[in-house]
């Protein structure tokens, strides 16, 4: 209910408030009816107390495909909430928009295809279309069991990875009762060029009754093909310049209130300082242990004061360094060296007790082939060369704001 998962929800809604979105599709799982494909709605509307929403007739029909399990099926959606739960935050937050309700059966390898081709023409063609994906988390676990669940499918939405999803609602390590609208939904970004995805906010109903017994777990997570605007990566980047200065000429850390959602979402993130092109400082994090801004401003600190190869910065350095900051996608376990693209990607190294980060630039920088960037990970983790061939490796892309 809107108890438990409301606010959680609001966290993703607040993303398109104002917007210019004039077409929604909401998929979501059936709970109470069994068939087979998928059901679109096609005609009429849905009223809830805020007023009523009209199904966008065109677009529904023109997903419709009986040979691939895509059908008008009205009976399904008699009892089922999964769609009319999202209409009163869209109602909130947009004006003048239409929906499509898609519920998702048991998905055939047919209506996958198709549904999921032609929702990526859909949104190809036309900015103002979103696709929402609804579902819930864990259900009726303890509250530390529950967490542990949740953690592993938000991580796995986080990579954009659809085979872990699988992996993990077919062995039971992580539950989501709207698993395929989210795996459709995580295809069709995948195909348009989405790379991450981004934790809003996480909650269970133990957060809102005490009582952590018997929990449901809630998620909004966001999916992007470029994480921040050009806004947002100047924003960061000030603050990582302001908190240097400021750190360096009074030895105090500013205070920030931020009011940007996506900026107060957990993100990972590197500060890169230089002098004169050579490096000053470079300090991050790996995963994503807190707001993407208070990181930026704990690495400012650190890179300008903490760096172990480099004595803390003075004042009179500060009129000729640069700053840069990496945000870091959701790490990707590297199956094939042969994966490795130099310029996007970036490389953890793990083997015993030794570990190290190379980030993607500075392969580029400095003119790295493959091999000499595999190498170079060894090197960053203490490790002889060709370690990385019998090592755990990893690959991520960076938002790279200078």
């Amino acid at each position: 209910g809107y108890i438990f998962s409301g606010q959680v929800a609001a966290y993703g809604y607040k993303n398109i408030e104002g917007s210019d979105i004039k077409k929604v599709i909401i998929i979501g799982p059936s709970h109470h009816t069994a068939f087979r494909g998928a059901s679109v709605y096609t005609k009429g509307s849905f009223r809830t107390p805020l007023g009523t929403v009209t199904i966008n007739e065109g677009l529904a029909e023109g997903l419709l495909n009986e040979a691939a399990d895509v059908r008008v099926n009205p009976e399904v959606y008699e009892k089922e909430h999964s769609i009319e739960v999202q209409l009163p935050f869209l109602q909130t937050v947009l004006k003048d928009f239409t929906i499509v309700p898609i519920l998702i059966g048991s998905p055939t390898k047919q209506s996958f295809k198709h549904l999921t081709e032609r929702l990526t023409e859909i949104l190809r063609e036309d900015e103002k279309v979103i696709i929402i994906a609804s579902t819930d988390l864990s259900h009726f676990h303890d509250y530390e069991t529950a967490v542990n669940m949740d953690k592993k499918m938000i991580g796995a939405v986080e990579r954009m990875s659809i085979g872990d999803v699988e992996e993990y609602l077919s062995n039971g390590e992580a539950e989501m009762c709207g698993g395929y609208p989210v795996i459709f939904t995580m295809a069709v970004a995948r195909v348009l060029g989405a790379n991450m995805g981004v934790l809003l906010k996480y909650a269970n109903s133990g957060d809102v009754t005490n009582d952590r017994n018997r929990v449901v777990g809630y998620a909004s997570i966001g999916v992007y093909k470029s994480l921040l605007t050009e806004e947002e990566k100047k924003e960061l980047l000030g603050l990582a310049r302001n908190t240097v200065t400021e750190y360096v000429t009074n030895g105090k850390v500013p205070e920030i209130e931020m009011k940007n959602p996506k900026l107060k979402a957990d993100g990972a993130v590197f500060v890169t300082i230089k002098r004169n092109g050579l490096l000053r400082g470079c300090i991050g994090h790996i995963q994503p242990i807190m707001p993407l801004y208070q990181s930026v401003v704990k690495n400012a600190v650190a890179a300008c004061s903490s760096d172990p190869r480099f004595p803390s910065m003075k004042k009179d350095e500060l009129k000729d360094m640069d700053v840069e900051v990496s945000v870091l996608s959701p790490l990707e376990p590297l199956k094939d060296v042969k994966n490795v693209q130099v310029g996007k990607h970036g490389l953890v190294i793990v083997k015993g007790m030794q570990s190290g980060l190379l980030l993607p630039q500075v392969a580029q920088e400095l003119g790295w082939d493959r091999e000499t960037f595999l190498e170079q990970i060894c090197a960053k983790a203490g490790l002889p060369r060709g370690a990385w061939r019998d090592a755990v490796l990893y690959t991520f892309t960076a938002e790279i704001i200078k």
